[in-house]
């Protein structure tokens, strides 16, 4: 790794991030003077010197990297994640329901399911989808947490805005703004009514972007793998929504309407759960 000196001095605007995605590697965290050579360039207002198209490579090379938890640490101990990523940053502290405990700090979950996604070797996407997605709820009412209602309201124009300002690869964009939408549902789902579960396979591109949805669905498996009790578990939904897949392996859609099809993969996905076939719930 590059002295933090020589960086810090060279180049002040891009060595701060540089130096924040290579703790992501295998040199591991930052020490506490280079910390604070990185709080006193963000203080003087270093990152105000650096293009947003010079940020993104340094992001995804954090995202990237073996522990990215580390540069997330990094950047918001020295003061630049709230300057480079303002509404990842207001995720830090503010509480979410969870099952024990109760309550998690959104910030600490979203760091714990980046490590998830790291040991799991998964793509670009995946991580990118699990820094943002919970970006709509940093200034949920108080009176409703640690529920946040209309969050994905909330959180998808600063998807687009943030993926616009960095010119995040489009895979990237995607599947963050799939992820806002459907996680928490895919959470959520269960076997007695299949035709939401239809509906939510194909809103998740199950049918006809399979890439898409495999890497959706790894990001639910870390997302709940990062809460307490769960690691290193498999995934039930993951398991639940590959049979409700199966159950309609062998409809040609080519043949039916949109709404016959939904039809016909509701009756097949309810004989495989041996369950009821619609509801006016969405999963």
């Amino acid at each position: 790794m590059p002295r933090p000196t020589d960086l810090l001095q060279t180049h002040p605007a891009l060595s701060l991030l540089r130096l924040a995605a290579l703790s992501a590697g295998p040199d591991g965290m930052l020490d506490d003077e280079t910390l604070e050579l990185m709080f006193e360039q963000v203080e003087g207002g270093a990152l105000s010197l650096i293009a947003a198209s010079d940020v993104w490579p340094e992001l995804a090379r954090g995202l990237m990297g073996r522990t990215p938890s580390n540069m997330f640490r990094a950047l918001y101990a020295s003061g630049a994640l709230m300057e480079v990523l303002p509404d990842v940053a207001g995720v830090f502290g503010v509480p979410q329901i969870a099952d024990d405990p109760p309550q998690v700090d959104i910030g600490q979950h979203l760091l714990r399911v980046l490590d998830e996604a790291a040991l799991c070797g998964a793509p670009l996407p995946v991580r990118f989808a699990a820094m943002a997605m919970h970006v709509g709820k940093s200034d949920s009412p108080p009176e409703h947490l640690p529920v946040h209602y209309r969050h994905v309201e909330r959180g998808r124009p600063r998807i687009e805005a943030m993926c616009a300002r960095f010119q995040v690869p489009a895979d990237c964009r995607e599947l963050a703004l799939l992820a806002l939408a459907e996680c928490e549902r895919v959470h959520r789902v269960g076997e007695v009514r299949a035709g939401p579960v239809a509906a939510l396979l194909a809103r998740m591109g199950a049918f006809d972007h399979p890439e898409r949805y495999a890497q959706l669905m790894t990001l639910c498996a870390c997302d709940y793998r990062a809460y307490g009790g769960h690691a290193p578990r498999d995934y039930p939904k993951a398991a639940l929504l590959g049979v409700a897949l199966q159950a309609c392996a062998g409809i040609d859609a080519s043949t039916l309407d949109a709404d016959a099809l939904q039809d016909a993969r509701a009756a097949a996905i309810a004989t495989a759960f041996r369950s009821e076939r619609w509801s006016d719930s969405q999963a």
